[in-house]
């Protein structure tokens, strides 16, 4: 059974460097290539998901999955992988490999579409390749199969057993407690943000960016930063996991907590076994607990007044005249100023909720049938209406804002709520187990946090689900009222309400 073993492994490493190959191919296309790349590129990419496929759902590797299932002589850990493993093949058994290559075809098709579209400020030119990818995405539900609702489908790919029975009431939580508690403030004396606007110099920016990341941990041995239009992180091996952000000028704030909230998520694959690579055991959870990573380090600590202690004096020396007279009592107000926007990458940590609100809801119209792609841009509008009251300017500011739909990733969105729940409970549990976490984050030592994380999440790659991950660290599964309790506690303080 261990020379069995060993060609499991090795079976998955194969995979994992195909995989990790496309991702590379798909980290150039969004940082270097150049646009006249992007036919070639599609067919390359296609062809690579087609033999990773291939090799995913051979029927030798399932006799050997199931040969494996029921020994007695593997470890714990090695039976968890087999058991990831087998029930991943079967998943992917339901897709042939044609229909892999077209969704990869498909894909590269979108992503080009969406950059022109992006370019051009016009969303007719993203829609006719958005309706062929739903009208796959669709296809790719009903051969996944679901009980209940197709969402369901997609919804599992990111966050393994999610289903929209489960999130439904999640977000109505974030409508009946976050909506209230947001107009609430809207209603309170409204803090100075202004001098967070103005002159910042593009290089002088990076390399505050590139500091902030050193300090968290970011090992730079083995990850580097770019620039792109939508930032992300993307890993090839726990020693090759690399950042991308996006710089404005006019505000500090876009690349700060962009290389924040990537290096969160960068850390969490830099934390994965490498001996694991390839195998379940060497993968994050879900996308909701590595959701979790980011948010908890660009808002818990990224957003504290004690982060700022340590930083602050260093963001005054770099640009001393956009920050003169600011002390930083004001700054740290600014920086969690609570106010409506269109963009949710840029959305404050409270109205960031709704823009995930309203994402999870068309996609499971766009699903349902209930909307057609070419009335989403109205659908969108309208939902920013009745959510933020505001009327979005231009598809740029609206619709054309995310990535995600050119991916094909109808899903992912509802991650980004559960992460910032999860990441309040998380940081909570952290402040119980280490009592002077504060004090630590307050002098700059991140190492401690570091370490938590290290130990109590990122190690175990899959061993657990999100939700007995979770239950192991804090006694109980997601839970909304964690956030709830410290959303109360921090911006109760900033805007000085009486509960």
């Amino acid at each position: 059974m261990k020379i069995n073993y060993t060609s499991y492994t090795a079976h998955c490493k194969k995979i994992a460097d195909i995989g990790h190959s496309i991702a590379l191919l798909h980290w150039d296309q969004e940082v270097y290539m150049p646009k006249g790349g992007a036919a070639f590129r599609a067919g390359q990419i296609a062809t690579l998901s087609g033999i990773a496929h291939e090799l995913s759902t051979a029927e030798s590797f399932g006799e050997l999955l199931n040969n494996l299932k029921d020994s007695i002589d593997l470890a714990s850990a090695q039976l968890r992988n087999i058991e990831l493993s087998l029930e991943a093949y079967n998943k992917s058994k339901k897709l042939n490999t044609e229909f892999v290559i077209e969704g990869a075809k498909l894909q590269s098709a979108a992503f080009q579409a969406w950059i022109m579209a992006r370019e051009n400020n016009d969303y007719n030119i993203f829609l006719p390749a958005l309706e062929k990818f739903v009208v796959y995405k669709k296809r790719e539900a009903e051969i996944r199969t679901y009980q209940r609702h197709p969402y369901d489908a997609l919804l599992d790919l990111y966050e393994k057993g999610a289903s929209v029975g489960q999130l439904d009431p999640v977000f109505d939580d974030i409508k009946k407690q976050l909506v209230g508690f947001i107009a609430k403030i809207g209603k309170a004396k409204q803090v100075d943000f202004s001098f967070l606007k103005g002159d910042f110099d593009k290089d002088i920016q990076w390399k505050f960016g590139l500091k902030l990341l050193k300090k968290m941990g970011y090992d730079f041995n083995y990850g580097r930063q770019d620039i792109s239009e939508h930032p992300f992180t993307i890993s090839f091996s726990p020693q090759d996991v690399r950042v991308t952000t996006r710089i404005d000028e006019k505000d500090f704030q876009n690349m700060t907590w962009s290389c924040i909230h990537e290096g969160g998520h960068a850390l969490y694959e830099q934390g994965l076994k490498p001996e694991q690579y390839g195998t379940p055991l060497g993968a994050a959870i879900s996308l909701g607990i590595h959701e979790s990573q980011s948010r908890l380090w660009e808002n818990n600590v990224g957003r504290s007044l004690s982060y700022w202690k340590a930083n602050y004096s260093d963001l005054q020396e770099v640009f001393p005249k956009q920050f003169k007279g600011i002390d930083l009592p004001i700054f740290y107000k600014a920086i969690n100023k609570i106010e409506a926007g269109f963009i949710r990458t840029e959305a404050d940590e409270l109205n960031y909720h709704l823009h995930v609100l309203i994402r999870y809801e068309l996609e499971k119209s766009i699903m349902s049938g209930e909307l057609q792609v070419k009335d989403l841009r109205a659908a969108w509008n309208e939902k920013y209406y009745d959510y933020f009251n505001l009327k979005v300017p231009d598809d740029k500011h609206g619709i054309l804002q995310d990535i995600h739909w050119a991916h094909g990733s109808f899903g992912y969105f509802p991650t980004y709520s559960m992460g910032s729940i999860y990441a309040a409970q998380f940081y909570a549990q952290a402040k119980k187990d280490i009592k002077d976490l504060e004090k630590q984050i307050e002098n700059g030592n991140y190492k401690i946090l570091l370490d938590w994380l290290r130990i109590n999440i990122h190690q175990h790659g899959q061993m657990y689900t999100a939700d007995e991950l979770c239950r192991r660290i804090t006694g109980e599964g997601i839970s909304f009222t964690s956030f709830m309790k410290y959303a109360r506690e921090k911006f109760g303080e900033i805007y000085n309400l009486r509960n």
